[in-house]
């Protein structure tokens, strides 16, 4: 097998080389059946299957309980931030949102296509480096709910508390499920473009109470109301069935590792690596993001100058060590530490910065 490298990549990212190996092992022949899963119906015994142990496994990883609709859906992130707001937002309340970075600040946008739109809490006057605490957050008495970015890819900041507020609670988690243990029974919905944690690009995952659901708005086309997707099990219409199997295998894979609280031992060992490195050498690796509101997914940082940054991040992919670029809004660098990225791609990244700062 050629040599593989340490995929850095912010999304579609690296995946766990067992959960590969797996697919290209079923790849000709799904289990007997003497097709792909590519091929099947999703209306086959095989794939029903894997629709069915998909929801399991997500209710059970993240402590969700019998009354949440586990949802495979099209569209990505973006998707949801139009139809969140097409299904709660009602006549005479506010959709509330915590911007902390690009993400949700494209949330906010789609949501004030639909109706009335409050920020909570915005971050963009100090440049994205400040996660709120709740006394910081201003949530209208007539919010629909209020919506946050759970982590900030671009800006590299992370939610590390659940927000108490007295409205349903909505998050985008795209960048970091299954990254930590969260208390997600506290949240009314939750979803996640699956290319960063859960899988490949395809599908998003939505987890969504049953309350919350039987408050859609049915006044919508039948495609875009959540309630037509959780009554038929996503089956609707035809889901992306290979991104599902994909995401089923991840998910089996975080249950093997011994569930989100293993998973979370290893993410802490490895961001550790890294943020041990940026606060050992200040003077040459800065961080971009106030130290408790760092993620753990997508570290943030910059060298002392662009032309080194750029040196660093051509030598790193020399060495093996893909992906580094920062976001071309912010540049700088960015070392994305997804579940599937082993400990030894950390420790890979932290030795190439300790050799590349004692040679330039």
């Amino acid at each position: 097998m050629t040599k593989r490298v340490f995929n850095f990549n912010p999304g579609p990212s690296t995946l766990p080389l067992s959960v590969l190996e797996k697919i290209q092992g079923e790849l000709l022949d799904y289990r007997g059946s003497g097709m792909s899963i590519m091929e099947s119906s999703h209306r086959s015994p095989q794939y029903d299957e894997v629709n069915e142990s998909a929801m399991a496994l997500t209710r059970e990883l993240f402590g969700l309980s019998d009354d949440y609709h586990v949802l495979f859906l099209t569209g990505g992130a973006s998707q949801q931030f139009a139809m969140i707001p097409m299904n709660f937002l009602k006549q005479g309340q506010t959709a509330s949102y915590v911007d902390t970075g690009t993400w949700s600040a494209k949330a906010i946008k789609e949501a004030q296509v639909i109706g009335e739109t409050h920020v909570a809490f915005s971050g963009k006057a100090g440049e994205y480096k400040h996660i709120p605490v709740d006394d910081e957050l201003d949530v209208p008495a007539n919010a629909a709910y209020l919506h946050i970015t759970t982590n900030n890819t671009i800006k590299g900041t992370q939610f590390h508390h659940t927000p108490k507020v007295g409205v349903p609670l909505i998050a985008d988690m795209s960048s970091d499920i299954g990254s930590m243990q969260r208390d997600h029974a506290r949240y009314s919905m939750i979803y996640a473009g699956a290319q960063k944690n859960l899988g490949s690009a395809g599908v998003t995952l939505v987890a969504m109470r049953d309350e919350l659901l039987q408050q859609s708005n049915d006044s919508l086309p039948t495609v875009l109301n959540y309630k037509t997707q959780a009554g038929k099990k996503s089956l609707y219409n035809t889901p992306p069935s290979f991104p599902i199997y994909v995401m089923n295998l991840v998910l089996e894979w975080i249950k093997e590792q011994g569930g989100v609280a293993a998973v979370e031992k290893v993410n802490a060992q490895k961001k550790d690596l890294i943020y041990g490195m940026i606060d050992e050498h200040p003077n040459f690796f800065k961080g971009t993001v106030e130290e408790a509101g760092r993620s753990w997914m997508n570290i943030t940082l910059r060298l002392p100058n662009e032309e080194l940054e750029k040196k660093f991040i051509a030598e790193a992919k020399e060495a093996g060590l893909i992906g580094l670029k920062g976001h071309r809004s912010v540049g700088g660098v960015r070392i994305s530490l997804y579940n599937a990225m082993p400990l030894a791609g950390a420790q890979a990244a932290r030795d190439f910065m300790q050799e590349f700062m004692s040679r330039v």
